[in-house]
């Protein structure tokens, strides 16, 4: 082969052979740059799916706070996603807890609950942190007792149940005198809530000077406390008053008086401004209840949780608003 032709050859082998090795290598680092993206989609924060789990949907109050729910996440479908959950009854602890578990399994990122008993849920609440998964407590504060045990904190937000209760016992001591007797019908005795609303009554029937005759659960039940009442009203035929920690128990007093044909002369206060008791309040059946706003309550919970898995500090407990009801 002539010499200049031989150099000519061997310059052009080599160029094609330089050409396909920057494109093999733009290739390869094309497919990095597709590797590394791939990763950084994989590490962007999706939406966040926040759990409401509650106590008993059978109860007016919270099939309200459920709706109020999802009408926030409705307006907000862009920041977040909603999973509703709630109980048969109040007393069904272990049923709350299986929902805790089940919302741990489906790994959403925050838990918004409130819980049918201030101690027993500390321990599947521990769980879900320890999972990974921010709480926020509503409506029946945690025990705090329980929960420095534990180890955990989990930031509250709710009404001033005790507060809530005197303003409705203050209510309701006008129209008494003092010595008269009266009796309460608390809710499960282990709930925070259920426990302040009992001092919340007590502290405004001792400052009106009134008797307290008699304190019993109805376990927040309406035919449970109809039955307590039916037992209040015989053991004390000059009873006054029976002051209700919730609304569905003051129905169950309101039937129990009724029957025992005392309508009227034994008044009746309870606290969460269901529907279902507004028609007592305008015949005075009721003197009055509570209006812990229900349909915003957990609204207010999920705010918290979203600020907070936005990088918020976690906040320290939120009081919300309570106002009595009367005719």
């Amino acid at each position: 082969m002539n010499p200049m032709k031989k150099t000519l050859f061997s310059n052009s082998v080599a160029g094609l052979a330089l050409a396909l090795s920057l494109g093999s290598l733009a290739v390869l680092n094309g497919g990095c740059n597709k590797s590394q993206n791939t990763a950084d989609n994989k590490s962007a924060p999706a939406k966040p799916k926040v759990a409401l789990v509650m106590k008993s949907l059978a109860n007016e109050f919270f099939s309200t706070m459920a709706e109020g729910a999802k009408q926030h996440q409705a307006a907000n479908a862009a920041s977040y996603d909603l999973v509703v959950n709630g109980i048969k009854n109040e007393t069904d602890l272990a049923e709350q807890v299986n929902l805790v578990e089940q919302m741990i399994a489906q790994q959403v990122n925050a838990i918004v609950i409130a819980p049918a008993d201030s101690k027993a849920l500390v321990t599947v609440l521990k769980h879900a942190k320890e999972a990974g998964i921010l709480v926020v407590n509503i409506d029946n504060k945690l025990d705090a007792d329980v929960l420095k045990q534990a180890g955990i904190t989990v930031p509250f937000v709710g009404p001033d149940n005790r507060a809530g209760a005197r303003k409705v016992g203050e209510a309701l001591a006008k129209q008494l005198q003092a010595g008269d007797k009266v009796a309460i019908i608390e809710g499960i005795p282990t709930a925070f809530n259920g426990q302040q609303r009992r001092l919340g009554f007590e502290d405004a029937m001792k400052a009106a000077g009134v008797n307290i005759v008699s304190v019993q659960s109805g376990r927040w039940e309406m035919e449970k406390a109809n039955n307590v009442a039916s037992a209040m009203l015989n053991e004390h035929a000059d009873l006054k008053a029976i002051l209700c920690a919730n609304d569905n128990m003051a129905l169950g007093a309101v039937s129990a008086i009724q029957a025992a044909d005392k309508t009227g002369k034994v008044l009746v206060v309870g606290f969460d401004n269901i529907s279902a008791l507004r028609p007592l309040l305008d015949k005075g059946q009721v003197v009055a209840t509570a209006d812990q706003h229900g349909d915003r309550l957990a609204v207010f919970g999920i705010e918290a949780a979203l600020k907070i898995l936005k990088g918020e500090a976690p906040p320290a407990d939120q009081t919300t608003a309570v106002d009595v009801v009367t005719k």
